[in-house]
This record gives structure tokens, sequence and C-alpha cells, in this order.
């Protein structure tokens, strides 16, 4: 682990989630408890963010794990967990 820290890592995936949006919002106000649903992702379009995040962060995450991830702190977590 790089020592990024979960911050870091949350500014990271804010910008995946925005380049993958299709709606404006502010970014910069999602936080881990923010769900994907509400910035309107769904479990077929989060599979598209599994691309992007994988190349941002440089690992390969499994899409089971993705498609059961609620939250955007489900995420940072599911990396952390992967040493990204």
């Amino acid at each position: 682990m790089d020592g990024e820290g979960t911050a870091g890592m949350l500014d990271r995936l804010r910008d995946v989630l925005r380049d993958n949006a299709v709606e404006e919002r502010d970014w910069d106000a999602v936080a881990p408890e923010t769900t994907i649903e509400s910035l309107g992702f769904d479990s077929l379009t989060i599979l598209d963010v599994l691309y992007d995040v994988e190349e941002e962060f440089g690992i390969a995450l499994e899409p089971k794990q993705v498609v059961k991830t609620r939250t955007v702190g489900e995420i940072v977590g599911l990396l952390q967990q992967h040493g990204a």
C-alpha cells in the first residue's frame, strides 16, 4: 500500500465516478456514505466504472464484489483490501 489514505482514495474515486456520470452534481459533496444508486449508477453501469477504477488504481477487482457495493465507502474499502 502506498499510504495514500482514505481521503486521497476517495478523491480519486470521485474523479472516476464524475468521468462516468451522465448527470451533473456537486462531486465534492460525495461522501463515503453516498449510495451508488443516488449517483445514477445501477448494477450494470457500475461495471463500466469498474474498468476505469481498475485502470486508475492499478488493481483488478471481481465484478461480483463491485456489483454488491452500495456506497462509495464500500468501494474505497474494496480498494484498500486489494492494496490500492
